[in-house]
C-alpha cells in the first residue's frame, strides 16, 4: 500500500526531529539539552516533539525498535543447515568486514558512545534495549524450534548469542572512543569474532539448525 502524503510529512516530520536532537546532543550532551531545545531548532512546538518522541531518552534512541529485532531477524532468516548462532555471526561479520555504520564503524560513532557513557539516564536505557534484544530473541527461537514454555534452552541460547552480539559492540564502541580507526577496529573485531565462537559449546553452535530442503 502506497504512503499516503499524511504519513509521508509525518515520516519526514519525526526523522528531521531526530537528526535536529542527534545534533545537538553530540554537540552538547544529552543532560544539557532540553526537549524545549529540540523543538526551538526544529521550529515546531515541545507538544509536537512530545507526540513523536514521549521521553528525551526515546528520541536519543529512536532507532531502538530495529536493534530490539535485528538478532530475531538473522535467526528468522538463516540458510539451510545454519544454526541460530551461526547465522547471527555470520551476519555480524558481514557487517565488521564491511565497516559498516550498522555496528558503530564509521567516524562520530565514539562522540555516540561518550553521550551514553556522560548520561546515566542513557547507560539505563541502553540495558533495558540490551535486555529486549534477549527476550525478543528468545521468543524466536521458542517459535523457530517449537520448545514449550518451561523449556530453558532457548533462555539459555538467547544469553549465549545475545553475549556475543554485546560484546561485540562493546568493544566496537571502547575501540572507537579510544581513537582507533574503523578500520582497524574492524580488523581486531572480526579476530575476536573467531575467539568467541570457539568459547561456544557444541551445543549452542548446533542450537535451532534449519533442517536442509
Amino acid at each position: 500500500m502506497a504512503e499516503g502524503l499524511r504519513e509521508r510529512k509525518k515520516r519526514e516530520t519525526r526523522q528531521r526531529i531526530s537528526d535536529i536532537a542527534t545534533g545537538l546532543f553530540l554537540e552538547h550532551g544529552f543532560v544539557t539539552v532540553t526537549m524545549a531545545d529540540v523543538a526551538d531548532a526544529a521550529d515546531v512546538s515541545v507538544n509536537t516533539v512530545y507526540n513523536y518522541f514521549p521521553s528525551k531518552e526515546d528520541l536519543f534512541f529512536d532507532r531502538s525498535a530495529g536493534i530490539v529485532e535485528r538478532l530475531g531477524r538473522w535467526v528468522r532468516g538463516r540458510d539451510p543447515g545454519e544454526s541460530a548462532v551461526a547465522a547471527v555471526l555470520r551476519e555480524l561479520r558481514s557487517e565488521v568486514e564491511a565497516v559498516s555504520p550498522h555496528v558503530g564503524l564509521m567516524p562520530g560513532y565514539d562522540r555516540f558512545m561518550s553521550v551514553i557513557h556522560e548520561a546515566p539516564a542513557l547507560r539505563s536505557r541502553l540495558w533495558s534495549i540490551q535486555q529486549e534484544i534477549q527476550d525478543n530473541l528468545e521468543k524466536v527461537l521458542r517459535e523457530e524450534t517449537g520448545a514449550p514454555a518451561d523449556d530453558p534452552a532457548p533462555t539459555l541460547i538467547a544469553g549465549q548469542i545475545n553475549w556475543v552480539h554485546q560484546t561485540t559492540m562493546a568493544v566496537v564502541g571502547r575501540r572507537m572512543i579510544a581513537g582507533h580507526n574503523p578500520d582497524e577496529v574492524s580488523r581486531e573485531v572480526l579476530l575476536l569474532l573467531d575467539d568467541m565462537e570457539g568459547l561456544l559449546s557444541d551445543t549452542v553452535l548446533n542450537y535451532a539448525v534449519r533442517p536442509s530442503v
